[in-house]
C-alpha cells in the first residue's frame, strides 16, 4: 500500500508539471547547466517577501525562448561561463502584488538594498513598476553571467533589481571590469535574438516573441 501511494503521488506530480499552456516549457529540462535563483520565490527581493504566484523555483519560458537560450549557453560555455536566471515567466498576479506594494509608500523595508536613491512614490513614473509586464508574456528573462564551475556571478556593478541609474545599460560610471562584464552579457544576448531594457542591465526579451501583449496568470510551479 505504501508503494502504491508513493507511485500515485509521483504520477500526480508529473501530471501537475505537464500542464503548462501550449507553447510554454520548463527551461531547465533543455538547459542542464542553467543556474537558477528565483528571488521572488523567497524574501530576498525588493518587496521583502515571497511574491504571489511563485510556488517552485522553476524557470518557465516559451519554447522559442529556450531555443534562443541554447545558443546563448553554447557561446558562454566556450568561456567557461553560463547564465543565471533571477526571473523568467511571471504571473499577472505577481505583477499585481508589485503594484499593491508600490502603492504602500510607507513600506520601505528593503529601500536601502534596492532603491536607496529613488522615492518609492516615483517607482511607476520612473518605469521600475508597471501594471503589465513583458515577463507575463513568457519570453522575457532577468539574467546574469556566472562562472560555470564555481557559480560565482560576474561583477556587473549593481545587483539584480537595483532601481536607479547605476543599473542602466548606458551607465559608464563603472570599473573597466564591470563595463566589460555588462558588455559581455549584452553582446551574447543581443547576438542570439534578444533585446534589452535600457534601465535594467539584466532584463532581456526575445525578439518576435510569440505571445506579445498576452499576459498569462498560471502559477510558477
Amino acid at each position: 500500500m505504501k508503494f502504491s501511494l508513493t507511485l500515485l503521488l509521483y504520477f500526480i506530480t508529473q501530471l501537475t508539471f505537464a500542464q503548462l499552456p501550449k507553447g510554454f516549457v520548463y527551461a531547465q529540462d533543455s538547459l542542464p547547466n542553467l543556474k537558477v535563483e528565483l528571488r521572488y520565490c523567497y524574501d530576498n527581493n525588493f518587496v521583502g517577501g515571497q511574491i504571489d504566484g511563485y510556488v517552485n523555483e522553476v524557470v518557465i519560458t516559451t519554447a522559442q525562448t529556450v531555443e534562443a537560450l541554447k545558443k546563448v549557453q553554447a557561446d558562454l560555455k566556450t568561456e567557461g561561463l553560463t547564465l543565471k536566471v533571477f526571473d523568467a515567466y511571471r504571473p499577472q498576479r505577481a505583477v499585481n502584488h508589485f503594484v499593491r506594494w508600490a502603492k504602500q509608500v510607507n513600506d520601505t523595508m528593503m529601500k536601502m538594498h534596492y532603491y536607496p536613491k529613488v522615492n518609492k512614490r516615483n517607482l511607476f513614473k520612473e518605469g521600475y513598476i508597471a501594471s503589465k509586464s513583458r515577463h507575463s508574456s513568457g519570453s522575457t528573462l532577468d539574467v546574469t553571467i556566472v562562472n560555470l564551475e564555481t557559480g560565482e556571478e560576474l561583477d556587473m556593478g549593481s545587483p539584480f533589481d537595483f532601481f536607479g541609474p547605476e543599473s542602466w545599460v548606458s551607465n559608464t560610471n563603472l570599473t573597466e571590469k564591470q563595463i566589460a562584464n555588462r558588455q559581455r552579457l549584452q553582446n551574447v544576448m543581443l547576438k542570439n535574438g534578444f533585446r534589452n531594457y535600457p534601465k535594467e542591465w539584466w532584463h532581456f526579451t526575445l525578439r518576435n516573441e510569440p505571445f506579445k501583449n498576452q499576459y498569462f496568470d498560471f502559477l510558477v510551479e
